[in-house]
């Protein structure tokens, strides 16, 4: 054995030293309950502009459209990028699904789920989104209808997004009270970027290198 104790001998020791320990505790005071609902929402007089600022500052595209014009937009900036193989998540709606008068764009149906391969081959995603943060100029997912799974908005090149007015907050717990922690939430800010110890930026390396948003005043 070299003197080594056995399995059960340093679980016996493990459970001594636990509860020694344990013992130790049992007269101090409770933690201070420690409140977080301060500061929680602020006012801005343009908090739409704020949110396309703050969207732009990350190097991304954001275009004010009304309700009525929106599927035409979705169309011209598809054609803008030369997006033809467009990912459609599933609860997308189908006005947003337009072919460009001419079958110009191949829609790719996530369901069943598409592979890598075919995620990878695609040329562009459209999704909606859960709530934009406007003060951090932040898009965030919460994989519900129009939205899709994570990998969606991984893969492909490039992400256009349709966010609505009244989906934008000003503040990060604004945004929090609106989502829930249950669900698988993807927070966007701008095109995936990185940048190395000469702080070099490099886009694409684990995401879309080109986001656009269309942000519906509704």
């Amino acid at each position: 054995m070299n003197g080594e104790l056995s399995p059960y001998a340093q679980t016996e020791a493990r459970t001594e030293i636990l509860a020694r320990v344990g013992a130790a505790l049992t007269d101090r005071p409770a933690p201070a309950e420690i409140h977080r609902d301060y500061d929680t929402a602020r006012v801005y007089e343009d908090l739409l502009g704020l949110a396309c600022e703050r969207i732009e500052d990350y190097q991304a595209l954001v275009t004010r459209v009304s309700a009525a014009e929106l599927p035409k937009r979705i169309v011209e900036t598809l054609a803008q990028r030369a997006a033809r193989r467009v990912v459609a998540p599933p609860g997308l709606p189908q006005e947003w699904q337009a072919t460009g008068g001419s079958d110009a764009f191949t829609w790719l149906a996530d369901r069943p789920p598409l592979t890598v391969a075919e995620l990878d081959g695609a040329d562009a995603v459209l999704t909606g989104c859960a709530v934009v943060i406007a003060e951090t100029g932040t898009i965030v997912l919460d994989a519900g209808p129009g939205q899709g799974r994570r990998a969606l908005t991984l893969l492909p090149d490039y992400h256009l997004c349709v966010a609505y007015a009244s989906q934008v907050v000003a503040t990060v717990p604004q945004a929090m009270a609106r989502l829930s922690p249950s669900r698988p939430l993807t927070f966007v800010s701008g095109p995936s970027a990185t940048s190395d110890i000469e702080l070099e930026r490099v886009e694409g390396v684990h995401g879309p290198r080109t986001l656009d948003v269309l942000l519906v005043e509704d």
